[in-house]
């Protein structure tokens, strides 16, 4: 059975596709940062699947975390054969009072952790001449946000690295793809005052919300053998906002 490992998967739109990938009859992996007991629900609701699922808690930022989570994981279930890169956070703020460090936060937690995990993953892969990796951008990446210079670069960065992976691993049978979601339902999202959702929902033509299961079909889609041929690509979900 094939492994799939979901960084920043106890939570929101990474907790979605973990649960999606084990309906698909992935075996699970999370990686977390610091809320254990979001993450021992998600394995539990992924276990209801009757696969196997575990979590780990590892800094995707931090090289030795990164290559230890590997190792373990190699030992308990296998190689990882799909990667979703999905852990993130924000620091948002106008560039003149963005600090230094709320700048190399996000740049090493988004990008920085992106990088360290699929050179983690990438040996096996083209051992196995078979590998997914799909790497959570934002709509964000490819527009640009006010308040978001940060965010906004490591998600752009994300985009130009997933073009030049791909490139660089495609003759091997590994396939490496983007999803840049927009405007999705989260509890986080749902804190935004109504006239900020007003002003977001008239930029959107199919005229509601996304939700993190949007983002998941499309992430499981990528994941399958369906998509063999599909690599280098940058997947909007964004409603055609």
């Amino acid at each position: 059975m094939s492994v799939a490992l979901i960084t920043g998967g106890s939570r929101g739109i990474g907790r979605t596709i973990a649960e999606k990938l084990a309906k698909s009859g992935y075996n699970i992996v999370i990686c977390y940062s610091g809320n254990e007991s979001a993450a021992q629900e998600a394995i539990a609701e992924c276990k209801k699947q009757g696969v196997q699922a575990i979590y780990i808690k590892a800094d995707v930022s931090n090289k030795d975390d990164v290559n230890n989570m590997f190792g373990e994981i190699k030992e308990l279930m296998g190689p990882v054969d799909v990667l979703v890169n999905n852990a993130g956070i924000t620091r948002d703020g106008l560039l003149l009072r963005m600090t230094e460090n709320d700048f190399d936060g996000v740049i090493d937690t988004n990008l920085k952790g992106t990088f360290l995990c699929t050179k983690a993953a990438i040996k096996d892969m083209m051992k196995a001449r078979k590998g997914r990796i799909i790497n959570i951008s934002s709509i964000v990446g490819v527009q640009g946000n006010a308040g978001q210079a940060n965010y906004c670069a490591s998600k752009a960065g994300i985009i130009g690295f997933t073009k030049s992976v791909a490139r660089e691993y495609g003759s091997k049978g590994v396939t490496v793809n983007a999803v840049a979601p927009g405007f999705i339902q989260t509890a986080m999202t749902d804190t935004l005052p109504d006239s900020v959702k007003d002003a977001y929902l008239k930029q959107i033509p199919a005229g509601r919300f996304g939700t993190a299961e949007d983002v998941a079909n499309v992430v499981e889609f990528l994941a399958s053998d369906k998509a063999s041929y599909v690599t280098g690509q940058v997947i909007e979900v964004t409603g055609g906002m």
